[in-house]
C-alpha cells in the first residue's frame, strides 16, 4: 500500500510539473504558437487512443475480452476495436498443441515396474471456458495427463502395455478428455510413446522368447515326422499291393547310389528277386 501511495504522490508531481511546463511554454509564445502547440497535443492523445482501442488477431486466434473485470466476450479474427482503459484482451491460441508427457514410473498389474511417456495432441474449443474456468490449461492437461497415464497403465498387465497399444490409446484419449471438456479442451489423440522395462526383466523375457521359438519348432519338427510317416505308411500299402514295385524301387536305389563317388556299395538283394530271375522250371 505505501508503495502504490508513493507512485501516486509521484504521479500527481509530474502531471503538476507537465501542466506548469505546458502553461510556460503558452505564456511565452505567441496565441498562433499555442494554438499549434495545442493541436498537436491533441493530435497525439488520439493517436494514442487509437492505438490502445485498435486490435488485431490472426485467423487461428481470438481475443477474449474482459469490461471491467466482466466477461464480455470472445472476438476475431481481424480487425476489432475496444475501449481503452476500460477493457482488456487476453489472446487464446487454437491451434493443435503437443504436449510431451514426462515419463512416469508405473508399477503394473502383474507388479512390474515401468517407465512409460506419452504425447497429447489437444486444442482450444471454447476459449472464453479456457480463460474463465482455469487457470493455465496446457499445464492442467499436463497434470491430468500425469495422473491419468499411471492410472490406466497400472491397471494393465505388461504384455498388454507392449502389444494393445491401441486400446490403452483410446481409453486414455477417453478419460482425460473427459476431464478437460469443462475448460473448453479438445484431447485429439493421446500415444504412449516409449516403454522402459528393467534389465533382468528383459533378460526373462528374451529367455521366455526363446523357450517359445523352441517350443514351436519342436511342434513343427513333430508335425512333419507324423506326415512323413503317413506317407510312408501310404507308399509301403501301396508297394504291398504290387508284386513288382519293391523290386522297381530295389532297382532305383541302386542307380542312385551308382552315381556317387564311392568305391564299394553294400546292398541288400531279396531271396524273391533272385527267384524272379529264375529260368521258369527251375527251383
Amino acid at each position: 500500500m505505501q508503495g502504490k501511495r508513493g507512485w501516486n504522490v509521484l504521479g500527481f508531481l509530474l502531471t503538476l510539473a507537465l501542466g506548469w511546463l505546458v502553461r510556460g511554454l503558452a505564456h511565452w509564445v505567441s496565441k498562433e504558437g499555442a494554438m499549434e502547440l495545442t493541436l498537436a497535443v491533441v493530435l497525439a492523445l488520439v493517436a494514442l487512443f487509437l492505438a490502445s482501442a485498435i486490435k488485431i488477431v490472426r485467423e487461428y486466434e481470438r481475443g477474449v475480452i474482459f469490461r471491467l473485470g466482466r466477461l464480455v466476450g470472445a472476438k476475431g479474427p481481424g480487425l476489432f476495436l475496444i475501449i481503452p482503459i476500460v477493457d482488456k484482451m487476453v489472446k487464446v491460441d487454437l491451434r493443435t498443441i503437443t504436449l510431451d508427457v514426462p515419463p512416469q514410473e508405473v508399477i503394473t498389474r502383474d507388479n512390474v515396474p515401468v517407465n512409460v511417456n506419452a504425447v497429447v495432441y489437444f486444442r482450444v474449443m471454447d476459449p472464453q471456458a479456457a480463460v474463465v474456468e482455469v487457470l493455465d490449461f496446457i499445464e492442467a492437461t499436463r497434470q491430468i495427463s500425469m495422473t491419468t497415464l499411471r492410472s490406466v497403465l497400472g491397471k494393465a498387465e505388461l504384455d498388454e502395455i507392449l502389444s494393445a497399444r491401441e486400446k490403452l490409446n483410446r481409453e486414455l484419449q477417453e478419460i482425460i478428455d473427459e476431464h478437460t471438456d469443462p475448460w473448453g479442451i479438445k484431447v485429439i489423440t493421446v500415444e504412449i510413446k516409449d516403454v522402459k522395462i528393467p534389465t533382468d526383466m528383459q533378460r526373462a523375457i528374451a529367455r521366455q522368447a526363446e523357450a517359445e521359438r523352441e517350443r514351436r519348432a519342436k511342434i513343427i519338427n513333430a508335425e512333419g515326422e507324423l506326415q512323413a510317416a503317413e506317407k510312408l505308411r501310404e507308399a509301403a500299402e501301396i508297394m504291398q499291393r504290387s508284386a513288382g514295385a519293391l523290386q522297381l524301387r530295389y532297382l532305383q536305389t541302386l542307380v542312385e547310389i551308382a552315381t556317387e563317388n564311392a568305391t564299394t556299395v553294400v546292398f541288400p538283394v531279396p531271396i524273391d528277386l533272385l527267384t524272379a530271375l529264375r529260368p521258369p522250371g527251375k527251383e
